[in-house]
């Protein structure tokens, strides 16, 4: 089972993207040998450029805020 979620820090804008990938993101993630080839093909798609950010996969999503 591949994650469902993505989560992106951008350096270059200071964001942090969440995305919830589509049963047909799913799939095609799977044809990919390597995710980050697969993350790349999202690029425009979610506006950020995989070579100013890192990114992290997970099957559930979960986040706490402290001083916001």
């Amino acid at each position: 089972m591949e994650p469902r979620y993505i989560i992106i820090m951008d350096f270059s804008t200071g964001e942090l993207i969440k995305i919830r990938l589509t049963d047909e993101q799913l799939i095609s993630s799977e044809e990919y040998e390597d995710f980050g080839e697969f993350l790349s093909s999202l690029e425009e798609e979610y506006d950020f450029r995989l070579k100013d950010c890192l990114y992290m996969t997970c099957h559930n999503i979960s986040e706490r805020n402290y001083n916001l």
